[in-house]
């Protein structure tokens, strides 16, 4: 089975570059470069946000699908703020649900997503075998994964999105985006992340990206034998 990660930038995709051992080929794409590593991950830093990269990865999909060898499975893979105290600096979150936190309309009564107007989804879920599998292996936390376009930077804000998803525990910029493109496609969807900082006030200094992209390495590495021995049948 062929895999697709897709991460935002490429500082992500060379940390989970680092969990392979053979080195990565530059396979050109129409506004990307795909890393191909053995056995059958290819890697693409997407862009950041959930267009740019649903676009990226649904032009990654296209070309697999007109070569004629599509993926069995698309992985959103990153760092990404936690909310606090459930998922701290340094942990690893995988995905149950790809949630827009975002996508839809304010009213005076409060925030509707856009499934309550009557048209799109607001949510994704990965495949629970899958899920229940790569939590196992890694030892990461289950719940929500919230997308977002415009990060979180004050405790109100990050109130409101407990408020309305008390699953959740982290935010990305990127899921959503990728989940759309592979269901558009009919591939499952997966999501981990690595928790770089908490959610609320920005604090730099309270940053740890360098610890959780090396969080994202050592996770790939206890993680691909997992997916390796997915059967995409298994939803």
């Amino acid at each position: 089975m062929r895999i697709l990660v897709a991460t935002a930038v490429p500082v992500e995709r060379d940390a989970v570059a680092r969990a392979f051992p053979g080195p990565a080929r530059e396979v050109p794409l129409p506004g990307a470069t795909l890393h191909r590593v053995p056995p059958s991950y290819d890697l693409l830093a997407a862009g950041v946000g959930p267009a740019l990269a649903a676009a990226s990865t649904a032009a990654a999909l296209t070309a697999a699908t007109l070569e004629g060898a599509p993926y069995g499975l698309v992985v959103s893979a990153g760092i990404a703020g936690g909310f606090q105290p459930e998922a701290p600096v340094g942990s690893l979150v995988v995905a149950d649900e790809i949630t827009a936190a975002d996508l839809g309309a304010e009213t005076a009564d409060g925030f509707l997503p856009v499934t309550e107007l009557g048209f799109g989804t607001v949510t994704h879920r990965p495949p629970q075998p899958l899920v229940r599998a790569a939590v196992s292996a890694t030892g990461a936390l289950p719940g929500t994964v919230l997308t977002v376009s415009t990060v979180t930077g004050t405790a109100a804000r990050a109130a409101a999105l407990r408020a309305r998803h008390p699953r959740a525990l982290a935010e990305a910029m990127e899921g959503f985006g990728v989940a759309e493109a592979a269901a558009a496609h009919g591939v499952p969807v997966f999501e981990l992340r690595a928790v770089s900082n908490p959610v609320g006030p920005r604090d730099r200094a309270a940053w740890r990206i360098g610890d959780a992209l090396s969080a994202l390495t050592a996770a790939f590495g206890k993680l691909t034998p997992v997916l390796e021995s997915w059967n995409p049948h298994d939803r």
